[in-house]
């Protein structure tokens, strides 16, 4: 895969990246490398927040947002074998975290010389499985000034002290605050200051216990773990059916109206060499429907002055060249690609391979018509996303939940989620009483996988797909080089503060991982949810799970630059229910392992994350008024040994994968009681 033009122009002349010295964590990673055409999750070190802007506009494919430690940004790519040489010229690699088809175990101004004023804006506090962590943000009024350093000083109850540097952060283009990663303390901390280096000095700050918010305990005998297997879109449809089957008075199914493209693609083939001459030859019907294993050839008629024919018999295309007064081959690459889509428009399309433009089309062939699938046992047929509704009345008078995951393909674990929390409210309705309030008292939807189309193919034939499988692309991007880069982004494809709206993060290139679309709306998947959450009014509350990182977040999900303009901010009184919710369920998540979401990856998208042009829940949240947040399951991991955070990835091992799903199901259970809670008081 080729990145777009845009990307490697700011790779290449931008000055985007320098090298950093290594970190304790990258000293100890053995070479990255890559095979040819191989691609892989890296973390990079980058120089600063505007490196990462620069790649986010560019439609780099961008896994989480940097985590800044001193000195340096660490942002996770995903990226093949020539975009990790062409990063490793003027950035480092820090650590591999998976590669294709496997999975690891494991600005510039002028100094302003003023005082300044620094105020904290978090300062918490959590212990995590035994580990004290302390994490910090602080503004300082001396915004304009790039290159004041901040310090935080803590203090223990017992007396001891340490001080630990932050970095500025800026997000385009505009100064936020100043913050660093979770700081491992010996105990829990009393007090924090903070210092810069033009003199300015904060108040000291308590710091507050994070999230702050427990959960009821489960009772004896609750019951849990019903995932055994990351699970493809064919296992999902018979555990929904189990489901419908298992628990009938509590179940509906629902069949989303809109059908999807289904696991096809057309069928395609290079006729000729394309390292020498070649034409790209393509069918204009899907290559299951009876175009797979078609052939097509170019042969030489073997007299003079013969014209340009074809003929198309017993599933083989001949192409039979001109000829000139020598008998000499005359027909061209342009010719014979223009000449098969004239003459053939409802069967073929044709177009140069790059660089071929204007050669002699070779004899060559004969070449078989392939769509590149390699999942053998997943139908090809379109295929309708289904949606379970749990509830002991099902009418649209209890207030509705709406969970939803798998809009990006790779996300494996995040249908593990959604599954296990739906088990949880089924299995335990007749022997936990708080269960069967919950399930009484509410009407749950959830949609396993948004995107099945998308995920076979992460599955069978390129595990960091991120879109659906239609191709939007014309002309030359239809090379099947590009094959791993078509599709749409699902979360950038909705009709609130979209790409065409002229919000940032999201791409019009085809080929990009953030690619909007035709327009709002334009993808089946996109519409399934909007219909969904239209249709059934009393849906008051959703939760979009995604992988990975460990967010959890809410609207404005996207902002429009120059000035860094959000979509409107919640009220008040909203920003304090999200927020207060929030620490609730996050709480919950942590109850089943001691993985707490951090606070400052806590909050609207758009702060928290990056701007997301045209994702779901902004959709939700400004057109349905639904009160809407997002997951970003798979948190990083403290590592003691080597006193970094490490990324888990997209496709984790599964025995992360499964605590994954644990501890979020629980975070959904959690949901459901505030929305239960929510109706009660109103």
């Amino acid at each position: 895969m080729r990145w777009p033009a845009t990307l490697t122009a700011a790779l290449l002349t931008a000055t985007l990246l320098t090298v950093q010295p290594a970190t304790a964590q990258a000293a100890e990673e053995p070479t990255i490398t890559l095979n040819s055409g191989e691609r892989a999750l890296i973390r990079f070190q980058l120089t600063d927040e505007a490196a990462f802007e620069r790649l986010l506009r560019s439609g780099a494919d961008i896994a989480a947002r940097p985590r800044t430690t001193p000195g340096a940004v660490l942002a996770d790519l995903v990226v093949d074998d020539r975009e990790l040489a062409e990063l490793r010229k003027t950035a480092t690699p820090v650590q591999l975290i998976q590669k294709e088809g496997a999975t690891r175990a494991n600005r510039s101004t002028a100094r302003i010389a003023a005082a300044d004023t620094l105020s904290f804006l978090q300062a918490y506090w959590w212990t995590s499985n035994g580990r004290t962590f302390l994490q910090t943000q602080v503004a300082t009024t001396a915004s304009d000034d790039p290159d004041v350093e901040i310090t935080v000083t803590w203090t223990t109850a017992d007396g001891q002290t340490g001080s630990y540097p932050l970095v500025r952060f800026e997000d385009a283009d505009e100064y936020q605050y100043h913050y660093a990663l979770p700081q491992p303390l010996p105990a829990k901390p009393v007090k924090v200051t903070a210092t810069s280096s033009l003199g300015g000095q904060s108040r000291a700050v308590t710091p507050s216990a994070w999230p702050g918010a427990t959960p009821p305990a489960n009772p004896a005998g609750y019951q849990k773990d019903f995932i055994d297997a990351y699970m493809t879109p064919t296992d999902i449809t018979a555990r929904i059916k189990r489901l419908s089957r298992q628990y009938p008075k509590l179940v509906d199914v629902i069949n989303l109206p809109n059908k999807t493209q289904g696991y096809r693609r057309t069928a395609v083939t290079y006729l000729g060499d394309p390292a020498t001459a070649a034409i790209v030859v393509e069918s204009v019907k899907f290559g299951d429907q009876g175009y797979n294993g078609v052939q097509v050839r170019t042969v030489d008629p073997g007299r003079r002055n013969s014209p340009l024919r074809a003929e198309y018999r017993d599933r083989v295309l001949t192409i039979r060249l001109a000829t000139g007064a020598a008998g000499e081959v005359i027909s061209t690459t342009d010719q014979v690609a223009a000449f098969i889509a004239a003459k053939y428009p409802q069967r073929f399309s044709a177009f140069v391979e790059e660089g071929s433009a204007g050669l002699i089309m070779p004899v060559a062939g004969p070449a078989r018509l392939d769509d590149g699938l390699a999942g053998t046992e997943v139908s090809h047929k379109p295929q309708t996303v289904q949606a379970l509704r749990i509830g002991k009345v099902r009418d649209g008078s209890k207030p509705g939940v709406l969970a939803y995951s798998q809009e990006h393909a790779r996300e494996w674990a995040t249908p593990l989620v959604t599954l296990e929390f739906a088990e949880r409210l089924l299995a335990n309705y007749a022997t936990d009483p708080a269960t069967r309030s919950l399930v009484d008292s509410t009407d749950v939807f959830i949609i396993p996988t948004v995107n099945p189309d998308g995920a076979n193919y992460s599955f069978n034939d390129f595990n960091f797909q991120r879109k659906n499988l239609v191709n939007h692309c014309t002309g030359a991007q239809r090379d099947p080089r590009y094959r791993n880069s078509w599709g749409v982004d699902v979360n950038r494809n909705y009709a609130v503060g979209s790409y065409f709206d002229g919000y940032v993060g999201a791409s019009a290139n085809c080929l990009s991982g953030t690619y909007a679309g035709t327009s709002e709306l334009s993808e089946a998947e996109s519409r399934n949810v909007v219909a969904l959450a239209s249709k059934h009014s009393n849906i008051k509350f959703s939760m979009n799970v995604h992988s990975y990182g460990g967010y959890f977040m809410w609207s404005p999900g996207a902002y429009k630059v120059p000035g860094r303009i959000t979509l409107p901010r919640p009220s008040i009184d909203e920003s304090k229910f999200f927020l207060d919710s929030a620490r609730r369920i996050v709480g919950a998540i942590a109850t089943e392992r001691g993985t707490v979401t951090w606070p400052a990856y806590t909050g609207p998208v758009a702060d928290v994350l990056y701007s997301a042009a045209g994702n779901s829940a902004d959709h939700l949240y400004y057109d349905l008024g639904i009160t809407a947040w997002n997951f970003e399951v798979g948190n990083d991991r403290w590592n003691e040994a080597t006193q970094q955070w490490e990324g888990v990835g997209f496709q984790p091992p599964f025995d992360e994968a499964h605590s994954e799903a644990q501890e979020y199901a629980g975070g959904l259970i959690e949901l459901v009681r505030i929305a239960r809670d929510q109706s009660e008081t109103r």
